[in-house]
């Protein structure tokens, strides 16, 4: 069974709608709304279809499909600069640090500042998984297929790129973080607060958020408790992030307090070890496990491979090159699994 990292199109509006509804919430980027599902797909295919390179607010879906059944069982997405449409948000840590002479005491106050630093920035975010498919490390061919996509479409992508972990979510499906902080300030909940910037985007946010600092001491422990920590079922995405070379600065997602990870572009661990390479023949005869990739833009395509090198380049498994649709003399990237 072979699966291959496809550009998303307008039919797989329906599996990624039913997989939207299995997120449990939280999920911004794959909200369970056909409408705002299929402005995403129309946005994605506008940006696959545009050959300049110029900077613009794209945004790029991706899909994960069985191809011996035909199905969609995993999503992930691209955006190339954040910030571009409406301002990108984040609370960023900080300390407030001052001393009474009088009192011979030095107080540091811990801070959280709503900041547009990362505005600008490339974003991979989106990644979802169906259930029934969470072995075989499919979770790790849809994450590293979106760097093997950025090092293909290179000039497209900011020199920063960021991912944002959902937070902590309760059993009732609601946000301690957003309840103690935001919550208080627009009178709405947090799924309804969620579902409504994933359908209508963040303006509102510029409308109503406390523009001020918010000293984390005043908060309560349930919120304070939550900062910076991604949901349990986030964790394996973080280790992954860590992996590729992205690093906690200190922001924090607006809503649910979960942690956002930064990197450099060119120093995320797939994109700088990506190299270029002529297929020179296909069979069976075994190689090194690889994340394998082709074609730009509408034409990208990624699975899992074996490849082997040769003198004028390299030999690819038969089942990904007929996944890949490539043959001999087609040029491939090409990074080890490891």
């Amino acid at each position: 069974m072979t699966f291959v990292i496809r550009a998303a199109r307008d039919s797989d509006l329906q599996p990624l709608y039913e997989m939207a509804k299995l997120t449990g919430g939280g999920f911004t980027n794959l909200p369970p709304d056909r409408a705002a599902l299929k402005i995403k797909l129309v946005r994605s295919a506008a940006a696959f279809a545009r050959s300049d390179d110029a900077k613009a607010d794209d945004l790029f879906v991706l899909v994960l499909e069985n191809t011996a059944t035909g199905e969609v069982r995993g999503t992930c997405q691209i955006f190339t600069h954040v910030g571009q449409s409406y301002p990108f948000y984040s609370y960023r840590l900080g300390t407030l640090t001052q001393h009474s002479k009088e009192l011979g005491r030095t107080f540091r106050a811990d801070m959280l500042g709503l900041t547009t630093d990362l505005e600008g920035c490339s974003e991979v975010g989106g990644l979802f998984l169906h259930p029934g498919e969470r072995a075989g490390g499919l979770g790790m061919l849809l994450a590293r297929a979106r760097y093997l996509f950025i090092a293909q479409h290179r000039a497209r992508f900011a020199d920063r790129i960021l991912a944002e972990l959902r937070g902590i979510i309760d059993e009732a499906g609601g946000s301690p973080f957003w309840d103690g902080l935001a919550g208080r300030f627009f009178g709405m909940n947090f799924q309804d607060a969620d579902q409504f910037n994933a359908v209508r985007g963040h303006q509102f946010i510029a409308d109503l958020f406390p523009k001020h600092p918010i000293y984390i001491a005043m908060l309560p422990e349930s919120a304070r408790a939550v900062i910076g920590l991604p949901h349990p079922s986030g964790r394996a995405a973080m280790r992954m992030l860590e992996n590729e070379g992205f690093a906690y600065e200190n922001y924090v997602d607006i809503f649910d307090g979960g942690p956002t990870m930064i990197a450099k572009t060119d120093q995320v661990r797939t994109i700088r070890d990506a190299q270029p390479a002529r297929i020179v023949a296909i069979d069976d005869d075994g190689g090194d496990a690889a994340l394998v990739a082709r074609g730009l833009l509408a034409d990208f395509r990624c699975a899992y491979a074996t490849i082997r090198a040769s003198a004028d380049g390299v030999v690819l498994g038969r089942e990904a090159a007929a996944a890949l649709g490539v043959g001999e003399d087609d040029m491939i990237s090409h990074v080890a699994r490891a």
